[in-house]
């Protein structure tokens, strides 16, 4: 029998991942003015506040004031009639050094033997489900948003859009666990006010329906578009009108979506955020390490379906374990058990050796706090940075590293493939 499968996704204008995009701003300025910062901040945003707390061991003195406006307002806060923008919200600074206790776990004479920054366990998933191995409602729920953000920007063909928004896509699955068609697509935008309740709600599901769905479709494998139909169910600001939103209408607080950060609910999930956390923090470098591995595998044919789990403890380099789970859907003649071995063989999960295999110690990180984590395509780019003092320091940079197929040779070796 057939069965459904849901996953959401948030714009970078929700509370949530203006939070997020604000540590992350931090983090790539701290790790750009001084490589070694070790980093943990958070933020919180409400009505007209953003504030900051956290621990830091840098020798990179910032602005955190500026860097905060700036990223509300590329979002798109710009407007006194929000409640919030990035012009005149307060910024309170309660940021402070780095614990010593905690620091002298992760430390070490050998850099290549730093321990890990916490304990814990971290999962990376990959399917064939899509061309970037990734869950197809995710991939769906944040491309709907991108192109609404894009749709936002225009301001021409939907010109009342403002910057928070949800989406959540259902898929019907065969017993197989192939995706047959899309079921439900729901989206909530916060928009201007121009008209009375119901015409109001009446044009934007048309626009929405009539303009934002064809273009994400336009953009989609012929596959995917097939799954497409007149008989989904959609619905669009289903509690009635959203103009109140973003952090006048709910506060947010870094790393409250890791769900829409990774896999969308399939595979699973350690519970450590990724967003403020310089690569030291095994919740954030090893998850990426375990997307990695896992992309690589399932791409060189070793299973349709991975999930990897990697764990650690606090101060220890060497993982306390490393598991492979392929759900049945292994093409080579080994247990799980034993594709663990090998994949333990094969890639370094130290915390040092994972960032310098994924080139972690760049400031790379804003661009992930909105969209998701993962299943992004790699670019290499340049990127500037000032300085509080006025002095600019210029990077060129991969990001997304660990979604690159650069192991689909090793792994097809390793497993003679």
């Amino acid at each position: 029998m057939s069965y459904l499968f849901t996953s959401e996704s948030v714009s970078e204008g929700h509370p949530d991942k203006i939070a997020d995009q604000i540590s992350d701003a931090l983090i790539d300025r701290f790790l750009a003015f001084d490589k070694s910062s070790k980093v943990a901040c958070e933020t919180l945003v409400t009505t007209g506040q953003v504030i900051l707390a956290g621990e830091v061991k840098s020798t990179a003195y910032l602005d955190v004031q500026k860097i905060a406006r700036d990223v509300i307002n590329k979002i798109g806060y710009t407007k006194g009639e929000y409640m919030f923008d990035g012009n005149s919200c307060g910024v309170l600074n309660a940021i402070h050094e780095q614990s010593r206790d905690i620091n002298q776990g992760v430390d070490r004479a050998s850099y290549d033997e730093q321990g890990a920054g916490d304990q814990g366990m971290m999962f990376g998933y990959a399917t064939k489900e899509t061309e970037n191995f990734m869950p197809l409602a995710l991939d769906l729920s944040h491309r709907l948003l991108i192109e609404l953000a894009e749709l936002r920007r225009e301001c021409t063909d939907i010109p009342y859009l403002r910057p928070d928004a949800k989406s959540q896509v259902t898929i019907e699955y065969s017993d197989d666990n192939v995706p047959q068609r899309i079921d439900t697509i729901v989206i909530s935008t916060q928009h201007d006010e121009f008209d009375a309740d119901e015409p109001m709600l009446a044009k934007i599901k048309e626009d929405l329906v009539g303009i934002l769905i064809p273009r994400v479709i336009a953009k989609l494998p012929a596959k995917i578009q097939a799954l497409f139909n007149d008989e989904i169910t959609y619905h669009i600001n289903p509690t009635g009108k959203f103009v109140i939103g973003g952090p006048h209408g709910d506060t947010g607080l870094t790393g409250r979506k890791i769900i829409v950060d990774t896999y969308g609910g399939k595979g699973a999930h350690g519970g450590g955020a990724f967003s403020g956390k310089d690569p030291s923090k095994v919740d954030r470098s090893a998850a990426y390490a375990s997307r990695h591995i896992a992309k690589n595998l399932v791409a060189a044919g070793v299973a349709d379906e991975i999930l990897v789990q990697v764990s650690y403890a606090i101060g220890v380099a060497q993982p306390t374990s490393i598991n492979v789970e392929s759900y049945g859907t292994t093409k080579v003649d080994l247990t799980d058990g034993e594709i663990s071995k090998v994949v333990e063989q094969l890639f370094d999960m130290r915390p040092a050796a994972i960032e310098k295999r994924l080139k972690l110690r760049n400031p790379i990180y804003l661009e992930t706090a909105a969209y998701g984590h993962m299943g992004r395509t790699p670019e290499v780019k340049t990127l500037e940075f000032t300085s509080t003092e006025g002095r600019t320091v210029a990077f060129e940079v991969e990001t997304f590293t660990w979604e690159k197929l650069d192991y689909v040779e090793k792994v097809k070796s390793a497993f003679n493939i």
